[in-house]
């Protein structure tokens, strides 16, 4: 009986495994059909060239870049920013973000305040933030930590919310203190939720970090776009922009690993691994 059950363990490995190089192969041939139409937009004149370079000429700037020291100390300014960043707006929403949400009168107080304060434009917070920090690093973060902050904030409200009412009467029943049921309880029904919510943010404060280095004149690649632009560069501009999405985009898978692992033991990542 014992090795009938587990025979059908490795039968389950090669469709899941046929499933990963289909992705795999789909992924790299999406890449492959993005690049020759690229190449052939400027080639066949369907675009200015002079604007819209192709892509042989881009990659070959962007090898350039790989090859110079001042490119590397851009990407960790940026870098830089993003983590602190996001390190702030995730210590204080989620600080704030369950102590809201385990306290109702306090939800129901700020939850005027968080409805209006959501909806605004981070960029629309540059000027402020210029003319309280100047052009420096802290100008930046208060727009990163604002346009970050709610992502993390809103998702641990739903998730501290989401605790079921008869686990938590349960708790209670059984004399637990509150720090153990927000240890117990709390945290794992919220964990999904924050794992979601700090995802969003990594993304967010990458996206605002170029963003504020655009706009304020902070050293990184945002201010390396901009100079290139100015200097009628486009090879170098659409360059930068690439190592701009190649970071999202390992951002992004970095943060789902994690998600993954964290949440090993949630049904939705289990489900993910059945399927």
């Amino acid at each position: 009986m014992a090795t009938v059950a587990a025979a059908p363990a490795p039968l389950r490995r090669g469709p899941r495994r046929m499933r990963t190089l289909r992705k795999f192969a789909l992924g790299v041939a999406g890449i492959l059909g993005f690049l020759i139409t690229w190449q052939l937009l400027p080639t066949l004149g369907i675009v200015d060239p002079a604007y819209f370079p192709t892509a042989t000429a881009t990659l070959a700037d962007l090898g350039q870049q790989f090859r110079d020291l001042e490119f590397w100390r851009n990407v960790g300014r940026t870098m830089t920013a993003w983590a602190i960043g996001l390190v702030i707006a995730t210590v204080l929403a989620a600080v704030l973000g369950t102590v809201i949400g385990l306290v109702p009168f306090l939800r129901r107080a700020t939850h005027t305040t968080v409805e209006f304060l959501r909806p605004i434009p981070s960029v629309a917070l540059i000027p402020l933030a210029v003319l309280m920090y100047g052009y420096q690093l802290q100008a930046a973060l208060v727009i990163i930590v604002f346009a970050s902050f709610w992502q993390v904030f809103i998702q641990v409200l739903y998730g501290v919310a989401d605790v079921d009412s008869v686990a938590r009467d349960t708790a209670r029943s059984f004399g637990l203190s509150r720090g153990s049921r927000i240890v117990n309880l709390v945290f794992p029904t919220a964990l999904p939720y924050l794992m979601t919510g700090l995802r969003l943010a990594a993304t967010v404060a990458l996206i605002l970090a170029i963003t504020a280095e655009m706009f304020i004149g902070n050293p990184g690649l945002g201010r390396e776009i901009v100079f290139a632009q100015s200097a009628g560069d486009w090879p170098l501009v659409y360059a930068l922009v690439l190592v701009t999405g190649i970071l999202g985009v390992l951002i992004n898978l970095v943060f789902r690993m994690i998600e993954r692992r964290s949440l090993s033991w949630h049904q939705s990542v289990r489900g993910e691994e059945v399927l």
